[in-house]
């Protein structure tokens, strides 16, 4: 069942069960006014026909005050009663004994006709309550009520007067029938109104159900839900959606350049790994043929294997330090004077490249957080690139500078410079330089570095002249000394 087809129930059965009842109160308001009017005009009738009978002469010396009435005939026979100026015309009535003797009767009431009196209905009256009944009388419905008083002479009689209730029956039947239909009408007409209303108010839901199908058929992402419409809680909805879609479409970019840049990665590590490996191949084959090659020429084939034994133990280094910062690698960072860090990162670079002119300048003091090994690497990376790029006679330099919330290091070459075209690729994994495509290097060192400087909080820049050199500037926070 719809959502739409279950609020316009929802709606319509609030409906029903509020016509219903007022209709229901309208109707047990009405048939009761209706009734109390007849009632009351029965009350005052008899009351009427009580005070005139207490007026009327008593009977004559001798004669027994329970007689019939004047014109009566004897007792326990039916009499016509004149009706008085006090009663309404074209009512019924007659009058009972105590114990419910028919004593007289109108002329409206037939000889064999009689207004009823139930045995339930004459206990109440002879224990001087009134009493109401309804009965069928010349084949109309009357109301009758029943009621005890006292003669002037002091018998106690009854007096019952009768209502015809057909009018009112045929005016509270016309009743009903107008609400019962009214009713139905209204619920009819409610229901195709609810109906359409609750169309138009899922209407933008409706759109942004087609708009998730589309994109999730044609993963298109850029597209998004119109709503022009108030910000209510659909307008908050189609906004909402639109900022996920938005979300979606950010990360399904990025996921599709991680995806590019992983089937690029693995591209460039199995060349990078082919060539060495190749190497081995064929050296070892050389070794295995017969008539075995000379001593010299077996010298110079071993040695070509452990250079590219060695360049596979670096490469495989390499990529392993570059998975563990791709899976979030956490470094530490601890508090590091930049002077012993700068020292040692000298020696080490000294004892790599003892030919090699290196200038180092650090300050006095100052602290910087990091984890040392990372640092030490990321630095000697820098170091072995700008000795690289730098031509024989020329010095590499290494400096550094403390400010109130960072340290920066600095490591500056007076090579050839970075191209303009290929200085925004250089921390890309396997890039290389048109200039350094000879190299034995595998593109890997600058993009470590750059992991390894994000990792722990930093942020690495270069900046680079044809001609005039590079510098790289490592920036990383100062530690609290407090």
């Amino acid at each position: 069942m719809s959502i739409r087809l279950r609020l316009t129930l929802l709606y319509s059965a609030i409906l029903a069960v509020t016509l219903i009842t007022f209709s229901a109160i309208l109707y047990a308001t009405q048939t009761r006014a209706t009734y109390d009017s007849i009632k009351t005009n029965l009350m005052n009738q008899a009351a009427g026909f009580t005070r005139s009978r207490s007026h009327v002469p008593g009977p004559p010396p001798g004669q027994s005050g329970t007689g019939p009435l004047p014109g009566s005939q004897s007792p326990g026979t039916s009499t016509s009663i004149t009706p008085s100026d006090s009663l309404l015309p074209g009512r019924w009535m007659q009058t009972r004994s105590i114990t419910g003797t028919i004593l007289a009767q109108t002329p409206d009431l037939s000889s064999d006709t009689s207004l009823p009196l139930s045995s339930q209905g004459l206990k109440s009256v002879q224990n001087g309550t009134n009493w109401f009944e309804t009965a069928q009388i010349q084949g109309e419905p009357l109301l009758i009520y029943s009621q005890p008083f006292t003669t002037q002479d002091g018998v106690i009689e009854i007096v019952q007067v009768a209502f015809p209730i057909t009018q009112a029956q045929l005016s509270l039947a016309a009743l009903r029938l107008i609400l019962m239909v009214g009713s139905s009408l209204v619920m009819v007409a409610a229901f195709a109104v609810g109906w359409a209303l609750a169309g138009t108010a899922l209407r933008p839901i409706h759109r942004i159900t087609q708009t998730a199908q589309a994109i999730g058929a044609e993963h298109d992402f850029s597209r998004r839900v119109e709503h022009r419409g108030p910000a209510d809680e659909v307008g908050q909805l189609a906004i909402t959606f639109n900022d996920m879609l938005a979300e979606l479409e950010s990360a399904y970019r990025q996921l599709e350049a991680a995806l590019d840049s992983q089937k690029r990665f693995v591209a460039d590590a199995s060349h990078e790994l082919r060539t060495p490996l190749t190497t081995v191949r064929g050296n070892i084959e050389l070794l295995r043929r017969h008539p075995p090659i000379d001593r010299a020429e077996r010298a110079e084939i071993l040695t070509d294997t452990t250079e590219e034994v060695d360049r596979l133990i670096r490469l495989v280094n390499q990529l392993l330090v570059l998975a563990r910062a791709d899976a979030g690698q956490i470094l530490r960072r601890d508090p590091i004077p930049v002077r012993s860090l700068l020292e040692d990162v000298y020696r080490q670079a000294k004892l790599l490249s003892p030919h090699a002119q290196i200038g180092c300048e650090s300050p006095a003091d100052g602290l910087i957080l990091g984890d040392r090994d990372a640092l030490k690497q990321i630095l000697l990376i820098l170091i072995d690139n700008a000795l690289v790029h730098t031509p024989p006679g020329t010095a590499v330099d290494i400096a550094a500078s403390v400010s109130d919330e960072h340290v920066a290091i600095s490591v500056r070459d007076n090579g050839p410079g970075i191209a303009p075209d290929i200085l925004p690729h250089i921390f890309e994994r396997f890039y290389r330089g048109q200039a350094s495509r000879t190299g034995l290097g595998a593109g890997l060192g600058l993009s470590i570095a750059k992991e390894l400087i994000e990792a722990g909080g930093g942020i690495i820049t270069v900046e680079s002249q044809p001609g005039q050199g590079s510098v790289f500037t490592v920036k990383l926070p100062c530690a609290d000394l407090q």
